[in-house]
């Protein structure tokens, strides 16, 4: 049976530079190119379930700015159904990318805007909404309480929660256990545990840790080196798929939260989520930008036969 997906999170548009190399501190490069587009967390991760073939609905905060129109035409694009409040107060959020020419690493500065602003009490006001939500998802860029609140409301609805713990913090003592998966990177998985992610073995370790502190499973993403999945009975390393050249990496772990959540939403068994998620970051990294990299459900479909 099929269920919508909430998420919580950030919009943020994308100011993106390609350059061979970061300048140093009072050096001004000459950059290989330049792009301004939707981005997010939050918002790419809706982007990506959605377009993966889920209902997704998306709980953000967005000014009255040329940068909010951007995230209303994105995700109507997408199909993703906003449940979001206009601030007058501020601005709409934005992101300056650095993206590396030659290996399509980045590097990035987020300003949240109103996003800053987004409540407990901006989730109570959807209580309904994730009442009935058989996934809930949430990343930390807006702030702490408002993430909380969501797990708590979605937790007592009956909800698959997941946590994508970026960008890195301290989280409360029983934030983690709330969730029913949490999908760090591995820095994300360092910080939250304090044990060094450099191997398939450190990861397995990590999400160990993290199994103690409650949560339900650990989804540690190894990017290139694919993904550690633990259940609390066994630790399972599920390949990357590679669907071509890498041109960027800015959205991959969005697409596989999106993925991975959107396959739960259809009744997926969880690695099986997994591997489906692992295709559409797969697919996201060989396209340039964040939001407008996430791959359609057939593509998915078409690469997870392809093996």
């Amino acid at each position: 049976m099929t269920r919508s997906i909430v998420i919580l999170g950030v919009f943020v548009a994308d100011t993106t530079y390609r350059a061979t190399r970061l300048p140093q501190k009072g050096e001004t490069l000459i950059g290989t190119g330049f792009a301004l587009g939707p981005g997010g967390k939050g918002s790419n991760q809706a982007v990506a379930a959605a377009r993966a073939g889920a209902t997704v609905h998306f709980i953000s905060r967005l000014g009255r700015d040329a940068f909010a129109e951007m995230a209303l035409a994105t995700w109507a694009e997408a199909g993703v159904t906003p449940a979001v409040t206009r601030d007058e107060t501020g601005f709409t959020g934005a992101a300056c990318i650095f993206v590396e020419e030659a290996t399509g690493e980045n590097a990035i500065i987020i300003c949240p805007g109103v996003a800053e602003m987004i409540s407990a009490a901006d989730l109570e006001g959807q209580g309904d909404l994730i009442a009935d939500a058989g996934v809930f998802m949430t990343q930390l860029e807006q702030p702490l309480a408002a993430a909380q609140r969501g797990l708590e409301l979605a937790r007592a609805g009956g909800a698959v929660t997941i946590l994508n713990p970026a960008p890195a913090r301290a989280l409360p003592h029983d934030m983690l256990a709330l969730c029913d998966d949490v999908t760090p990177n591995e820095t994300e998985a360092a910080a939250l545990t304090g044990l060094p992610v450099t191997s398939q073995d450190e990861a397995a370790a990590a999400a160990r840790a993290l199994l103690d502190r409650g949560v339900g499973a650990a989804i540690i993403t190894l990017g290139e080196n694919g993904v550690l999945y633990h259940d609390g009975r066994a630790a399972t390393h599920v390949p990357a798929f590679r669907a071509g050249p890498v041109r960027e990496t800015t959205g991959a772990g969005d697409a596989f939260n999106g993925g991975f959540a959107a396959a739960l939403a259809q009744g997926a068994a969880p690695l099986e989520a997994v591997r489906f998620g692992c295709a559409t970051a797969a697919i996201s990294v060989t396209r340039a930008g964040a939001a407008a990299a996430m791959p359609q459900l057939a593509e998915i479909e078409d690469l997870l036969a392809r093996g």
